[in-house]
């Protein structure tokens, strides 16, 4: 032990050296060292000791302490003997031998928090012997791979990009050494910046607003050299700096919030492109130190991924658009248009008969007729052609009987069994953006049952449990694995351009989307909404607001 004078910080003399001994019971019957007596041996064993040892009064101050202990509290033994211990005298282990591990907090003298493990053992004479370690780093590195798991499924998990990085920035500030954390997306250095994600910060809605203003001020963005070099930059005691700079008063009141004091900025590199940053805001007495750059790097590499996947599904979603105008342009082509030939071609030769002193009456009301026959077919594939443009009876029938109405004229075009169920006590009130999203789902799984599952029957199933609506479209076709007497499998569970379509409009409601083969064969759509989103607004709206 290290006593205030004398080799041991703490004590008066050697007979104390004795008494501790004595007291944990230590025995050294025989020295492995010639010369060396078991004071001289129990002292070196705690001298070299890498983790504290120390004795307590009945009162719990410190009277003893050994090298490692003085390390790890950061003060110098004047001023830690007779100081209150940080370990709670009632978590002393009355039998010594349990391994009562517990843990507790210490502020060294610069402010910094370091996590103890420690044990505490009664002595004879009301003393106590106290083992503590430094655990500090070993938690953060837990607290960061938790955070990384949980930003890994956030980004998997996506319904939106806000709501996914809102998420990140939470995971990152609920770590111990950071107050508050931006990430921030630029596409050019000159253009105006985006917030996708922010946590730890008050009302600051108005954030980018005040930051333009800070630069045409003069301000030095210190960010914005990490996007530049595309490497981390780090600036230590950066809040006193901002807080004293004219140049970012627009930003005084928003950057004064958190509790913080250094900087650290992580560039988002995804596909050899910078293309934003996370900018961390660290508490005052901690540093931005490697292992903590490290998790940054993780994190923004999640964020990364989570805008280029936005990305994507946004070209994606542009191209399933063009496909649908494609496809709605061939359906007018090779339906309404071709009728309207044809019509025009009976009214021209009903025309002629007419002029036609010698006409046959009989032959002229066959033409109308087929003119009639041919106008009621047209009007009704248009009016198909309008109701997948907009289902007007969603808001006149409801979703059931506007399913139910798509799935007659489905079958009356390609004779496939629509069966649609839904129990007469079904009882929501949807709003109508979800109630029209549903049926695009619907009519989708629809479509690709006509189009892939050489099915004969399909049933459309309404349910409501647990106040969740789910509606799963089942067929009886060809699923993923053929059978003994079906064909090949023309399907999989892929990412199809409509399977992405509908997976997004069951995800903006903050529903489940599954596509599968069904267990007794062919395949099912399922999708699911909570009763919480019937009469919200999407989550990319709630969440960007």
């Amino acid at each position: 032990m290290i006593r205030a004078e004398r080799g041991l910080y703490g004590g008066s003399g050697p007979s104390d050296q004795a008494e501790v001994c004595s007291n944990v019971k230590c025995r050294v019957d025989e020295p492995s060292v010639p010369g060396l007596g078991a004071d001289s041996v129990l002292r070196a064993l705690v001298a070299v000791s890498a983790d504290g040892l120390a004795l307590l009064d009945r009162h719990g101050r410190f009277t003893v302490l050994n090298a490692a202990a003085l390390d790890v509290l950061g003060l110098p033994a004047d001023d830690l003997i007779g100081h209150p211990a940080p370990f709670p005298l009632g978590d002393a282990d009355l039998a010594g031998l349990r391994d009562h591990r517990r843990r507790t907090v210490w502020l060294t003298p610069d402010g910094r928090r370091r996590d103890l493990e420690y044990r505490l053992v009664p002595l004879a004479g009301g003393a106590y012997a106290a083992w503590f370690s430094d655990v500090t780093n070993v938690l953060r590195q837990q607290e960061r791979l938790t955070a990384i798991t949980r930003a890994a499924s956030s980004v998997a998990d996506a319904g939106s990009l806000r709501g996914t990085l809102d998420a990140v920035a939470n995971e990152i500030v609920m770590t111990a050494n950071i107050a508050a954390v931006q990430i921030l997306a630029i596409d050019n250095p000159s253009d105006e910046l985006r917030v996708l994600g922010m946590a730890g910060f008050g009302d600051a809605a108005d954030f980018v607003q005040r930051l333009s203003a800070c630069r045409r001020l003069g301000a030095r963005v210190r960010f914005m050299d990490a996007i530049q070099t595309r490497e981390p930059v780090v600036v230590l005691n950066r809040k006193p700096a901002i807080l004293a700079d004219p140049t970012w008063a627009p930003l005084h009141e928003i950057m004064d919030y958190p509790n913080w004091d250094s900087f650290a900025s992580m560039p988002l590199i995804v596909r050899g492109r910078t293309i934003g940053v996370i900018n961390a805001y660290y508490v005052p007495g901690d540093d931005p130190g490697p292992s903590s750059l490290a998790f940054l790097e993780a994190m923004a590499d999640h964020a990364a991924i989570a805008i280029d996947i936005a990305a994507h599904l946004a070209r994606t979603r542009s191209q399933a658009q063009s496909d649908e105008r494609r496809r709605l342009a061939r359906d007018l082509h090779d339906s309404v248009v071709q009728q309207l030939f044809s019509m025009r071609m009976q009214a021209e030769a009903l025309r002629s008969q007419v002029d036609n002193a010698d006409a046959d009456p009989a032959r002229m009301r066959s033409r109308a007729q087929e003119l009639a026959d041919l106008s009621r077919t047209a009007l009704a594939d248009l009016r198909g052609l309008v109701f997948e443009l907009h289902p007007l009876e969603l808001a006149e029938l409801g979703l059931v009987e506007a399913v139910r109405a798509h799935a007659a004229s489905l079958q009356a075009r390609t004779a496939l069994v629509v069966d649609v169920q839904a129990p007469e006590e079904l009882d929501f009130d949807l709003a109508i953006e979800i109630q029209e999203d549903l049926y695009r789902i619907v009519q989708e799984a629809l479509h690709n049952v006509v189009k892939h599952a050489r099915a004969s029957t399909v049933a459309v199933r309404f349910a409501l449990a647990d106040r969740v609506l789910s509606i799963d479209v089942t067929d009886d076709g060809c699923g993923p694995e053929p059978g003994p007497e079906r064909a090949a499998p023309t399907r999989a569970p892929r990412a199809t351009l409509g399977l992405v379509s509908m997976r997004e409009r069951a995800e903006r409601w903050g529903g489940q989307l599954y596509a599968g083969p069904h267990p007794t064969g062919g395949w099912t759509v399922k999708v699911t909404v909570p009763a919480a989103a019937w009469h919200n607004q999407p989550v990319e709206e709630t969440t960007s607001r």
